[in-house]
């Protein structure tokens, strides 16, 4: 986009739907006024021809009706004017109008008006050639030397160069190997002609050589020059620019040697005489005309280039120096004076635009009034921000736009309960299965008319839909559209979700806005298991397993997965076997005594989906049976090991693909420079040995492809591992929230931190996207104290060395949640607050314990965290736990007796838990001060308490044990508890 766009000093639109292109266009003092004056001449493929001198208008003004000086209809198209020298016997300027099968030649002339309607102009005909061939272009000069008058060549479609020395026919030259007619030019100062040809080569032709070489016209060409009649039409000299030219300009000025200038498709070159490149430059832009013209330095050459970006570049030589806007693109582009203003850009666009233009700026006359200065008045402008700041308090928990009472489209998906009769599935890579396909119908039903309405279907990798996208048009409203598509397995590993989403967007017109407002609603839908699995045999070893506990009386596996086992006899099938389409394993089993579940399997990352269609399948039978109390949880040890193993192994594709694309481009790089050095060679006028490098240019060849080939099955692997890992995230996500019993909000703020991507990329990974989401909340909601608020987290993400940064947070992660940590988004939240507890007690500070374990935590990554009474696998013993009292001489006593007794001292946790989760166990009503032992692991839990408190109020907790003692108890009674 340019700063500044083209100054309008006229322009018109001629005529209505007609055509125009590079040759339409002509500057020059046709009518020989001697005032140095240009006119503009235009031709259109419509034939007419017009001919103006503008004047400037102001703006918002029309064009005047005497800016048209002439204006005929020539009934043929108009495919190229020229002025010049073209009668003989004068040396006045003509007009030449090349047409398809004509040459015409006219005398533009004035006659003095004596009324007001002003001059007349009269363009008569001086003479006219008949062509026995289509016309393609014309160029004109002094060819051979000739002084005081000009020639003209026309080129046909067939390759035909057909030379007219003024009213008469010179000759016609068929220039050899031509396909495709080129621009052509005229170079006065080698005497020859340039073209273009379809081989994308710049070609040079001497006039002599054409003009003694054999006639055209006559047909025995070939036999000719065989018997020596006639010499042979020879190029002088080629330059293959490898691309399609658009124009060519031939330019010699005095303070510059004459250079050849070709308008490529994406270059432009400026060209020696001899054919050498002076330079090039490479466009950013599809270019549509160009035009150098004389520079003010010396020994460069300014370059007009328009593009179909509307755009207009000036360069000096490669050097870009001005660009400017233009409201039209351009085809045709000339510099002229009109009414002694020099330099003016005249641009034509093919649909007849006609402007002229002037580079710069108008200057602005507008002054600024001064302001009066005035002394602010805080007060008053404080009132004014809390006026706002209520205002937009009260505009935030409404939304910005106003709630509707009825939505504007609903989405309905609905999954097919059967498979497809004939399946969907094509170029799958399961193997010897056959992959089933099912049908997923969505239905959209509008309240209002919406527009643009655009449904887009997602669902994990390696599942694949037969169609994605859907276009619907609601013009009227209460209208129903469905959308109808088949799901099927793509590849042979398993998805990390059989969750799809169906997004709609779409636009709602309103009254401020007719165009509509857009706008999104996302449907999600669940697929089936069986769409990915089949009853396999279930299997009694497995590498890994995980057990899930329920509050609940095991349910028979045949009502919760119909279709994945016989029916037996007592109806209370408690083994079951899962087979994915991909070839792994899965067995699940149902404790006939307790209330527990086990999923067992060779690979870690199959045991997500089944333990989570588990967990889904006993929600829904519960609910339909009207017990809504019904819950699961997980108290073994976290596989954090496993998961490590997955994470490590992506890391180490992550690494692999980045040394085989530095390999490949070094190899790459190298295959150029032998490429480079055999053109040398090639080019050599004296040949030369290639000392063997033809051979390293094949080996350096099939190296290139293996390492492509590498880098693509890296790039395999690498998508596939990473489903892996989303799988095990989400299995490890999942044993979390049970472990903890956290919320769906909590769960849900952990799958945002542990899966950021749906995609893995080399530029942004796995890996350090989570491990800073996981520092995040370490450094918040997770944090020790509100010194750890202090964020310093980079800005920039870059891939890192290793993983055991990340296994360290997310280790560290599990010990925070492990000892009370609470997930919120709320920063306010991260510092734990002071507890006022009934009769004036509050919490002690936090000893350094904690500081110490979460030390030995992080020098062991590899920790295995289950639950809080597994954090420690020593011998269980003694532990003292004192709470700040009032008393601090009861309190002295205590602490005197845990010294004494060898008792560690640990810090208490500020919450009430339940007795199988916490570390601790608080749960009493305090008047005064309370003392608590507690033994760890599985011995019984023992409450010291004052005489005021009931014993009645711990009475009731599993595994404590009550026991009133006077405030000055004895001590002795602590060694019958050892």
């Amino acid at each position: 986009m340019s700063l500044f766009k083209a100054r309008d000093w006229w322009s018109t639109v001629l005529g209505e739907k007609e055509e125009f292109d590079q040759g339409c266009l002509c500057l020059a003092d046709v009518d020989n006024s001697g005032s140095g004056q240009d006119k503009i001449i235009v031709g259109s493929f419509m034939g007419y021809l017009r001919i103006f001198d503008p004047h400037h208008v102001k703006t918002g003004d029309g064009t005047q009706a005497e800016d048209l000086l002439l204006e005929v209809h020539l009934r043929d198209p108009v495919l190229q004017v020229e002025v010049g020298k073209f009668v003989s016997g004068t040396e006045m300027l003509h007009l030449a109008v090349l047409h398809s099968r004509k040459l015409c030649v006219y005398s533009v002339s004035g006659t003095l008006g004596n009324v007001e309607h002003g001059n007349q102009y009269q363009l008569k005909l001086m003479y006219e050639h008949n062509l026995q061939r289509t016309a393609y272009n014309m160029t004109y000069g002094s060819f051979g030397g000739v002084k005081g008058r000009d020639l003209i060549c026309i080129q046909s479609v067939d390759g035909m160069l057909m030379v007219f020395e003024q009213e008469s026919y010179a000759f016609g030259r068929f220039l050899p190997g031509s396909l495709l007619p080129g621009p052509l030019a005229y170079s006065a100062r080698t005497d020859s002609f340039i073209t273009v040809s379809s081989c994308r080569q710049v070609e040079s032709y001497k006039y002599h050589v054409l003009a003694f070489a054999t006639d055209a016209d006559k047909r025995q060409e070939a036999e000719q020059q065989k018997l020596g009649s006639g010499k042979r039409l020879v190029v002088d000299w080629t330059l293959n620019i490898g691309e399609q030219a658009l124009d060519v300009c031939i330019v010699s000025f005095s303070q510059s040697a004459s250079s050849v200038f070709v308008l490529g498709e994406r270059n432009f070159f400026c060209l020696k005489d001899n054919g050498q490149i002076r330079f090039m430059k490479k466009l950013d832009c599809s270019p549509s005309c160009f035009l150098p013209y004389c520079s003010v330095s010396e020994g460069t050459i300014n370059t007009l280039i328009g593009n179909h970006n509307h755009m207009l570049h000036i360069y000096q030589d490669v050097t870009l120096k001005w660009a400017t806007q233009l409201p039209h693109v351009p085809v045709a582009v000339r510099v002229g004076c009109l009414h002694d203003l020099k330099g003016v850009i005249v641009t034509l666009s093919d649909d007849g635009h006609l402007q002229c233009s002037y580079l710069g700026t108008d200057p602005s006359l507008f002054q600024a009034p001064k302001v009066e200065s005035r002394e602010l008045n805080y007060d008053e402008l404080d009132a004014e921000m809390k006026d706002l700041q209520k205002i937009i308090k009260d505009i935030k928990p409404r939304g910005v736009w106003p709630v509707t009472e009825r939505d504007d489209l609903k989405v309905f998906a609905v999954v097919s309960p059967n498979f497809d009769a004939a399946s969907q599935a094509t170029d799958v890579e399961v193997g010897a299965d056959l992959v089933p396909s099912i049908t997923v119908k969505v239905t959209l039903q509008n309240q209002v008319v919406l527009s643009k309405v655009k449904l887009s279907v997602y669902v994990q990798p390696p599942l694949l839909l037969t169609c994605d996208q859907f276009f619907f048009e609601f013009t009227a409203p209460e209208m129903t559209s469905t959308a109808t598509f088949s799901v099927y397995l793509k590849r042979s590993y398993t998805p990390s979700e059989l969750e799809g989403n169906a997004v709609v967007s779409y636009l709602r017109p309103t009254d401020r806005n007719p165009d509509g407002i857009p706008r999104v609603i996302q449907c999600k839908f669940r697929l089936p298991l069986k769409l990915i699995c089949l009853p396999g045999q279930p299997s009694k070893t497995a590498s890994h397993k995980i057990t899930i506990d329920t509050n609940k009386p095991p349910v028979s596996l045949l009502s919760l997965f119909p279709g994945f086992a016989n029916q037996s006899d007592d109806d209370q099938v408690n083994v079951m076997g899962f087979r994915f389409l991909g070839g792994s394993r899965v067995t699940l089993l149902a404790s006939k005594t307790s209330q527990r579940y086990r999923i067992q399997s060779e690979q870690f990352e199959d045991l997500w989906l089944i333990t989570n269609e588990l967990i889904l399948q006993l929600q829904e039978y519960f609910e339909k049976q009207g017990i809504k109390d019904f819950a699961c949880s997980f108290s073994g040890s976290l596989p954090l090991q496993e998961y490590f193993e997955l994470i490590d192994h992506h890391f180490e594709l992550r690494i692999n693909g980045e040394k085989l694309e530095e390999l490949l481009s070094e190899r790459a790089v190298q295959f150029r420079a032998i490429q480079r050095r055999l053109l040398t060679r090639f080019k050599d006028k004296t040949p030369a040995p290639l000392q063997h490098l033809d051979t390293l240019l094949d080996g350096t060849y099939k190296q290139v492809i293996a390492l492509a080939d590498a880098v693509e099955e890296n790039q395999d692997s690498l998508f596939q591992s990473f489903t892996r890992v989303q799988s095990a995230t989400r299995l490890v996500v999942l044993l979390i929230g049970l472990w903890q019993k956290l919320s769906a909000d909590q769960v849900a703020l952990l799958e945002a931190a542990f899966l950021p991507l749906q995609e893995d990329m080399q530029e942004l990974g796995w890996e350090e996207t989570v491990d800073a989401a996981i520092s995040h909340l370490l450094k918040t909601c997770l944090s020790k104290s509100s010194k750890e608020q202090a964020l310093n987290l980079s800005s920039q993400l870059n891939m890192p060395k290793d993983t055991g940064r990340l296994k360290k947070h997310i280790t560290l992660l599990c010990d925070r949640l492990a000892k009370g940590g609470r997930l919120c988004l709320s920063t306010d939240a991260a510092v734990p607050p002071t507890m006022v507890m009934p009769g004036g007690c509050a919490p002690i500070p936090e000893s350094d314990l904690e500081e110490r374990s979460e030390r030995a935590v992080e020098q062991d990554s590899t920790a295995l965290f289950s639950n809080r009474k597994h954090l420690t696998a020593e011998t269980p013993v003694p532990v003292f736990l004192d709470w700040a009292s009032s008393t601090t001489g009861s309190l002295s006593q205590c602490v005197a007796l845990a010294q004494a007794w060898k008792i560690p001292r640990h810090p208490c946790v500020r919450s009430s838990l339940c007795g199988d989760r916490g570390v601790c166990l608080i749960i009493a009503r305090v008047f005064f001060r309370v003392y608590i032992l507690l033994l760890q692991q599985d011995s019984p839990l023992v409450v010291c308490i004052s005489p005021e408190v009931s014993v009645t109020d711990t009475a009731t907790i599993p595994g404590v044990v009550p026991k009133e003692v006077e405030p000055d108890f004895d001590p002795n009674w602590l060694q019958g508890l050892r």
